[in-house]
């Protein structure tokens, strides 16, 4: 598990292989994350946006940018945390994700950006 803290928010990451949704055949290796995010600040705030860099082994890059996190803008009040789970796929054994939520800070509708922390998809056969 890996964890940043931003701003007092924290953000834990754990990741999972997903063998039985992979096809290593085809270059097709699916990995499952579970996101925590806890709320240490004095504030209520609401994460409005996410933005992804994931990167391949082989050198394949992307971003992906989008509102809300599988399809929710969580209210997280002082305190409380937020957690789902969402999924990636790579065409390699391993690669990583870093990244960033927008939060809103419910009191003053400021805005800032909480950092995601790089993580690892690792193929379990691959840390022998």
């Amino acid at each position: 598990m890996v964890t940043t803290i931003t701003e007092g928010v924290k953000v834990s990451i754990e990741t999972i292989y997903q063998p039985e949704y992979s096809n290593p055949a085809n270059d097709h290796f699916m990995f499952a994350y579970k996101v925590h995010i806890e709320n240490m600040s004095n504030y209520a705030i609401q994460l409005i946006s996410r933005h992804w860099y994931i990167f391949d082994s082989n050198g394949a890059k992307r971003e992906v940018e989008g509102e809300g996190v599988v399809g929710q803008q969580p209210i997280i009040e002082p305190g409380h945390a937020h957690e789902y789970v969402s999924g990636c796929n790579l065409k390699t054994d391993m690669g990583s994700m870093k990244g960033e939520y927008q939060m809103n800070r419910l009191l003053d509708n400021a805005s800032f950006n909480v950092l995601i922390p790089e993580f690892y998809l690792i193929a379990p056969y691959r840390m022998n």
